[in-house]
């Protein structure tokens, strides 16, 4: 008789990630939880106002990992919009300790749930990179992240008035950012100059963007004639 090893579902990429995601949040919970319940137990100023701050991290760092998440597949989302809540976060989360303020404009853009996702992981990694190389010797620290829609390519730039303490280099985080920009079909223009350093993605619609860019500049356009018959003087 011949024995056959039983066959495991092999489940995809997406539902792993998802539970990953899931497991993460848990144990943030967890950990909140914890901090929180020692705060209120102890009986020492100064270690509760500790414990507080270490509970009010956490939850910063849950609001970036809630931004982060993978949008539902199967439809289109607002990539404009999930990256303003995206930067806000992290803004929050890493930034307001240096006083970096983060310039944020996007135009209307939908993208399919994982596309928009691994282009919050590059935004993600890039704007963490400056938090930890860039400095802003005198200077306001300021960051920009612009997202554009040229034709039938998307345009996303993340630029700082800083300067890093050394060429840029392709650490692992980079090496990241260049794997997930091709898998994208793009790929990421770096610059470094004295006035600050600059990262361009750039990545083609797939079709079913291209039919949502097209119908929503079709609105605006329609929007605008409005606009112009409106203010035109009657005669």
């Amino acid at each position: 008789m011949t024995e056959r090893a039983a066959q495991l579902p092999n489940p995809d990429g997406s539902l792993l990630l998802r539970e990953l995601d899931h497991r993460i949040k848990n144990e943030l919970t967890s950990a909140i939880c914890a901090f929180s319940t020692k705060a209120v137990q102890s009986e020492s100023v100064a270690v509760k106002a500790t414990l507080l701050d270490v509970v009010d991290v956490l939850h910063r760092w849950a609001d970036v990992h809630r931004a982060l998440h993978m949008p539902d597949q199967g439809g289109l989302t607002d990539a404009a919009r999930y990256l303003q809540q995206l930067c806000f976060a992290i803004t929050k989360y890493r930034l307001d300790c240096r006083a970096i303020r983060v310039l944020f404009s996007a135009d209307d853009l939908r993208l399919e749930g994982e596309r928009c996702w691994k282009l919050g992981l590059i935004v993600s990694e890039l704007l963490t990179n400056v938090a930890r190389h860039v400095r802003f010797d005198g200077k306001h620290p300021e960051l920009r992240v612009r997202l554009m829609l040229a034709g039938n390519v998307v345009k996303c730039g993340v630029s700082d008035n800083g300067a890093a303490p050394e060429p840029i280099r392709r650490g692992r985080g980079l090496t990241i950012v260049g794997e997930l920009a091709s898998s994208l079909g793009g790929h990421v223009h770096t610059s470094c100059a004295a006035e600050g350093s600059s990262f361009l993605l750039t990545f083609p619609l797939t079709e079913a963007e291209q039919c949502a860019a097209g119908a929503a500049q079709h609105v605006l356009k329609q929007r605008k004639m409005g606009r112009a018959q409106r203010l035109a003087p009657s005669r």
